[in-house]
This record gives structure tokens, sequence and C-alpha cells, in this order.
């Protein structure tokens, strides 16, 4: 009776394992499905494709593989900061270097669209620190260094170009108290013709402008997104670099 009991208790055990294995099965097969229509239809139907992209990812929101490719999809339309967001969600799963260093390489170039170099620069190193070995990635970063000398080159001549236009703002600034005078007095009866004739009927507001497609990430939010990746990326690292420490067996002291 006892031993009848197990088998029942067991064998519930394993159909339930077989459920659950097969529901994962039928889960990753949509995936991959969705994933390769996505793919497909990216240069000939650029909706369709998108459309696909999000179906995949909300089959499997930790999967690399979608939000890499969505992400792709989206620097090819000129989407960079729906772009940038989607790779750094494909980086808080990647545990790999052969998956972080192509998301690296890929928000790299994002801001380089972006005219951030040197954010760009540090990201390039990222991506080097995960494949010491790639060349486009070497080439990138040289292009960024490149990027970042020339915006402080043009930083340097601004500064020298608003030290004269402050010499011939002073002499238009006299000029312009005496026209501001002037215009004060008449904008002030205009103004009071305007307030006579207001309205406040509904229908002369404008209506509202269709909402973009996506909430634009200031260079802030960009730096504070970049910074804590970064700083995960350094835990990574330290934890890489403790453990090749542990394995190195060090030299005793020597005596005097």
């Amino acid at each position: 009776m006892q031993q009848r009991k197990i088998n029942i208790i067991l064998f519930n055990y394993l159909i339930l394992l077989f459920l659950t294995i097969g529901v994962a099965l039928s889960q990753q097969n949509k995936y991959e499905t969705l994933i390769k229509k996505a793919n497909k239809s990216f240069e000939t139907n650029v909706n369709l494709s998108e459309q696909n992209y999000r179906r995949a990812i909300s089959v499997s929101p930790d999967s690399i593989k979608g939000q890499y490719n969505f992400s792709n999809n989206l620097y090819e339309n000129g989407y960079y900061d729906e772009a940038l967001l989607s790779q750094l969600e494909a980086l808080k799963n990647a545990k790999l270097a052969i998956d972080k260093h192509p998301i690296f390489h890929n928000i790299g170039n994002i801001l380089m669209q972006k005219k951030m170099c040197k954010e760009a620069v540090e990201v390039y190193k990222n991506a080097l620190r995960n494949n010491p070995f790639d060349d486009e990635s070497r080439y990138n970063l040289a292009l960024a260094l490149d990027c970042v000398k020339e915006e402080e080159n043009e930083k340097e001549s601004e500064g020298e170009d608003e030290d004269k236009d402050k010499e011939k703002d002073k002499d238009k600034s006299e000029d312009e108290d005496q026209k501001d005078d002037k215009d004060q007095k008449g904008n002030e009866d205009e103004k009071d013709n305007e307030d006579q004739n207001k309205g406040d009927k509904p229908e002369d507001k404008q209506k509202e402008s269709p909402k973009p497609r996506a909430k634009k990430l200031s260079p802030q939010q960009i730096k504070n997104l970049l910074e804590a990746m970064n700083q995960e990326e350094n835990k990574v690292q330290e934890k890489i670099n403790a453990k090749k420490l542990k394995g190195v067996k060090l030299k005793n002291e020597k005596d005097w």
C-alpha cells in the first residue's frame, strides 16, 4: 500500500515535469519563430518586423536575441534612444563575454550617432575588454577618441570667439536699451487691445499635437544609465580578477 502511494506520487511528478518541459519548449519554439519572422521582414516591412520583435520579447523577456535584434531594427530606422534602451535591456541578461561584446559595441555606435563621443569611448573600451581581438571595436574606439579631440578643439575656438563677441555686444547694448524703451510703450498698448478681444471659446484652442513615438532621453538620463551599466560591469570585472588572483601562487617574502 505504501509503495503504491509512492508510485502514484512519482507518476504525478513525472507528468508535471513533462508538462513543464513541454510548455518551456513550446515557448522557446514560439520565441525563435517570431525572431525569424522579424529578421526576415527587417528590410522589407519595418512595422511587421517591429511587431514580431515585440511579441518575441513578451514571450521571453529575459532572452538576449529579441532585445538585441530589436535594437538593431530601431537603430537602422533612426530611433536611437529606443535602440539604446533595448541594448541596455539585453545587457542585463548577458552573462558571457561573447554576448556582452556586440552589445557594448552597438551601444558605442548609438552614442556616436548622438554625438556623445566621451561616453562612446568608455563603452568601446568595455567592448574590447570582452573581446580584445575585435578590430572593428578598436577602429571605432579610435574614431571616438578623434571625435573627443575635435570637440575639445571646437570648445577652445568657441571660447576665443566669445571674447570677440562680448566686445561687439557692448556697443550694441546701449542702442538696444533705447529701442526697448520705445517698444515697451507700444507693447503696453497692444496688450490692452488683446485683453479686450480675448475669448474663452473652446474651439479657439489649438488641438494637441500627436505624441512622439517615444520619450526622448536627455543627455543626463543617458549618462545615468551608462554610469549604472559601468558600475555593474566593473563589479563583474572585479569578481573575475579576484578569481584569477586566487589561482596565482604568491612568492614568499624574502628574509633580510
